[in-house]
């Protein structure tokens, strides 16, 4: 069984989500998505170890030989996504059943689990694939589902959310397969590894220029990199919060593993930031992300719609990262990847225990909530401080990597702009602390307890691991710099 992992990482949750369809109970359903999540995530765990021991792993799926038969293919880069997507959907499953139970209709949870087994096939099948138009399959898979997930918010405004996100990332679907169009024309390929080998003839002609223009600007509408962000602050501020923190802590991390593949893998650093502008638009756009993204969080007063206006920010840390294109910038932009998924992952269960409680996570009803949730606000608290990059947090390690990476290239006001963003960080994550802790208890927060254990546990385990990899660094920050060199091609 174990030589073909590849193959059942994306088959269990796919099967899984067909017998949850077939279920007419909720708890039932439940069940079955806890076991999927938890066997994907130790299928993506042993898959890991073995790229790590044995180097890149090549698996054919129907026996067919790449590049005509469909390749799933596991470096060390993807190996971490991998392990990344899978470990966040086995650690928010728990949490599901009582949010869930909470705010979903009794006849539609079962469609929310079965919708959230094929947002994690299709999420697992992006990663894991060496097919470009197979990317784009999964793509769809997990955008339908992730649309019917936003939609089924009690808020009416989820609906809207919906549609609008639906609209772009139909738009960001069509440009990428416009673009990996374009690229098959001049290659006659499909297979990612072989396109790679053809491209260095003709990637000087405007095919190949046009095809990798539309295959940016479709991967930053999924990533949602400013200004092209629009869809993300009310999808993740309508959508129920298992669905928030799952769509926080994974999709937008799965475009950017794609847009890093076709950049660095198909193309080639020389190619993407050498002949074309690509570091300059990075640079600007991502600190536009930072500041003024971050800026907009701090002005409101919906703490999940806060959340998300601070993950336009933080993944333009990430495209930071990938755009200064050197070993230390790329090893930041790589272990942010990780690194906000925990953060952010974490700070979304703790609204969603919030929510929870008093049915709102909104600055005024939470006035006074950290007296009657002091675990769950704890949490914030933590999860809230690594954000900012307080040192001894994973976000600390990331802005790290980052302000080394422009220092190497003698950008101060790189630095600079990296410190404001924290400064702005803790202005917005302060409201909320501020909120919680120094005002009188508002009459939501008033007769508020704390949260049960299945939203508590969860939520801790991901806040603790915002502290161990701020602490212990050798993994995270070990397999995103031995990534980088890889990709670079410098190492293995």
């Amino acid at each position: 069984m174990t030589a073909h992992l590849p193959a059942l990482q994306v088959v269990v949750p796919l099967v899984a989500a067909l017998l949850c369809a077939l279920l007419r109970r909720s708890a039932l359903a439940w069940g079955l998505t806890l076991a999927a999540s938890w066997a994907t995530a130790a299928m993506a765990a042993l898959l890991l170890l073995r790229v790590l021991a044995e180097g890149t792993i090549s698996y054919h799926i129907g026996s067919w030989e790449p590049p005509w038969g469909i390749e799933y293919r596991i470096d060390v880069l993807n190996g971490l996504v991998l392990l990344l997507v899978a470990a966040v959907g086995a650690a928010i499953a728990p949490y599901a059943r009582r949010s869930v139970a909470a705010e979903i209709a009794e006849e539609k949870q079962v469609w929310f689990y079965t919708m959230y087994l094929l947002c994690l096939t299709g999420l697992l099948g992006i990663v894991i694939t060496g097919d470009a138009f197979n990317v784009f399959v999964f793509m769809e898979i997990s955008s339908l589902a992730t649309y019917v997930l936003i939609a089924l918010g009690r808020d009416r405004r989820a609906l809207l959310s919906a549609y609008q996100y639906l609209i772009m990332g139909t738009i960001g679907a069509t440009f990428y397969v416009i673009g990996i169009g374009f690229l098959y024309t001049m290659t006659g390929t499909l297979n990612i590894a072989d396109m790679a080998a053809r491209i260095g003839e003709v990637q000087s002609t405007r095919t190949v220029l046009a095809g990798t223009a539309f295959l940016t600007v479709g991967i930053c509408l999924k990533l949602a990199l400013f200004p092209l962000h629009v869809w993300l602050p009310n999808a993740y501020a309508y959508a129920p919060s298992v669905a928030t923190a799952f769509l926080a802590a994974t999709a937008t991390k799965v475009a950017i593993y794609l847009l890093i593949r076709i950049y660095f893998s198909i193309f080639g650093a020389a190619f993407a930031f050498e002949a074309l502008p690509i570091t300059e638009v990075f640079v600007v756009l991502s600190l536009a992300a930072i500041l003024g993204a971050s800026t907009v969080a701090a002005f409101q007063r919906n703490v999940k719609r806060m959340l998300a206006y601070s993950s336009v920010g933080q993944i333009g840390y990430i495209t930071l990262g990938i755009g200064l294109a050197s070993q230390l910038g790329l090893t930041g932009g790589i272990v942010h990847i990780v690194n906000h998924a925990l953060m952010k992952g974490a700070l979304f269960l703790a609204m969603g225990a919030v929510a929870y409680r008093i049915g709102s996570v909104r600055l005024d009803d939470m006035a006074g909530i950290g007296r009657r949730m002091p675990l769950t606000m704890a949490s914030f608290v933590v999860a809230g401080l690594s954000l900012i990059g307080s040192p001894g947090t994973v976000g600390f390690v990331s802005k790290w990597y980052l302000a080394l990476a422009a220092l190497e290239r003698g950008w101060w006001w790189l630095v600079a702009a990296i410190l404001l963003g924290s400064v702005i960080a803790l202005v917005y994550i302060g409201r909320v602390v501020e909120a919680a802790y120094f005002r009188a208890p508002a009459a939501a927060a008033a007769t508020a307890t704390e949260a049960p254990l299945s939203l508590l546990v969860p939520t801790w385990v991901l806040t603790a691991a915002c502290v161990w990899f701020g602490i212990d660094t050798e993994l995270t920050v070990g397999i995103a710099a031995r990534a980088a060199a890889f990709l670079l091609g410098a190492g293995p």
